[in-house]
């Protein structure tokens, strides 16, 4: 097993929820001698330094300033956090026919059908009653034994189930957590209180996911492939995370931005429609005694690299893809590129990618969505708006993107890798 592989699996593993994919990105970032900073408090932050800030447990940056700062030449790299899923509803307890169930929404743009007849469990954070009105205890929580499942109704019950069915996201995806006991009411919040080891009543809300349990594996004749649940977009995020921690400049500022709510639009308080990444980055610069006119000088000079993943060509529906762009899995990397904007590339920055990745024998591809078919935007659109430096869309290609479990090839996760590298190093 590759470096990146092992690393990538074990986020896959472990990334349950935005929350503790930002739990085990810090794990990472401490035990390669980052320090934490706050956005709450005064910074001290040094030539040859490796820091990382927090915002809402959702949301990280990480930083590294090369032994000469170098301020006009700052590399930006961002991904997300979140994925498609459930989400737990507050009063979440369902009683339907003898069986336990929970009150779910959908986030995000999930396949629905490819949810049925998964192991489930939850992940998430929990706010707890606490002394200080103002500041309640948020408990991160992640089961990591099967809680529940949504069953298919039995083809004998629905003789067109064959023919396709329209999932109604209110009563259809109701998971199953277990029977109904006459003895206990809120089976779910009481598993809740359980779990974290305090009264019901002290639980005030939560942000709690369901997701699905299976494992990533490897597929193929010869392990070409493999398939797992969140490759979108915790590939990204890896290839941020091992970016940052082993490739360092002399001269130059290297950041990762890890973002919530990419799913959902982006445009909220942890999300890349927010002015955390310029925030963030004027930080920096007023640390080393800057004005904000050369604030101004130092972030037009940037580059920015939005990570995310693309569309692979499918076997069984090639029809679907550009007539003459179509990256194949486990040929590498994709640079992405649409006269919308909705991937903000242009020719001069794709060029400079392309370079690195020629330079360094890296592997890649380029997607377009086919005219008749736009397909859907990132993160770098949206932050990049903010910080209107040269930009460009890259990712590894996927089959079934957004379902339950999707596909990718075993070897585009370490050409990511090295391009990130290679980004954060030349």
């Amino acid at each position: 097993m590759e470096q990146s592989e092992e690393a990538l699996f074990h986020l896959l593993e472990r990334g349950t929820s935005a929350v503790l994919v930002v739990k085990e990105a810090e794990e990472q970032l401490l035990a390669a001698g980052f320090q934490e900073l706050g956005f709450g408090r005064p910074w001290s932050i040094s030539e040859d330094g490796k820091y990382y800030v927090k915002h809402h447990d959702t949301t990280l940056f990480a930083f590294t300033i090369g032994r000469q700062a170098g301020l006009d030449a700052m590399r930006i790299a961002a991904a997300h956090t979140d994925f498609p899923c459930l989400r737990i509803k507050p009063s979440p307890d369902v009683e339907a026919g003898g069986y336990a169930q929970v009150n779910v929404e959908v986030y995000g743009g999930a396949i629905l059908n490819t949810w049925l007849d998964r192991p489930l469990s939850i992940s998430g954070r929990v706010a707890l009653a606490g002394s200080d009105v103002m500041h309640p205890k948020i408990r991160p929580i992640s089961v990591e034994r099967t809680l529940g499942v949504i069953p298919n109704l039995a083809v004998h019950m629905n003789r067109d189930v064959n023919k396709g069915i329209e999932l109604n996201k209110q009563t259809d995806l109701l998971p199953v957590f277990g029977l109904v006991s006459e003895e206990k009411e809120q089976p779910f919040l009481h598993f809740l209180a359980k779990e974290l080891d305090c009264k019901i009543e002290n639980i005030l809300d939560y942000e709690l996911w369901v997701y699905c349990q299976e494992s990533p594996r490897y597929a193929g004749i010869s392990g070409e492939l493999i398939l797992s649940p969140r490759l979108d977009n915790l590939t990204s995020v890896q290839s941020l995370l091992t970016g940052i921690i082993e490739s360092r400049r002399q001269k130059g500022i290297n950041v990762i931005a890890l973002f919530d709510h990419e799913e959902v639009g982006s445009r909220t308080k942890q999300g890349a429609g927010s002015m955390l990444l310029v925030n963030l980055l004027h930080h920096i610069l007023e640390c080393f005694g800057k004005t904000p006119a050369q604030w101004a000088e130092c972030l037009y000079h940037a580059f920015f690299l939005s990570v995310d993943v693309a569309h692979g060509l499918h076997p069984n529906k090639m029809g679907k893809m550009d007539i003459t762009n179509k990256p194949v899995l486990g040929r590498g990397l994709c640079i992405k590129e649409a006269s919308s904007q909705s991937y903000a590339t242009d020719c001069e920055a794709v060029a400079v990618i392309e370079q690195i990745c020629r330079k360094e024998n890296i592997p890649y591809q380029k997607f377009v969505n086919r005219s008749d078919m736009p397909g859907g935007g990132t993160l770098g659109t949206i932050a990049s708006s903010f910080l209107p430096v040269k930009t460009v869309d890259v990712g590894i290609p996927l089959l079934a993107m957004h379902s339950a479990v999707e596909t990718m090839g075993t070897r585009d996760m370490k050409a990511l890798t090295d391009l990130i590298c290679a980004y954060f190093r030349i």
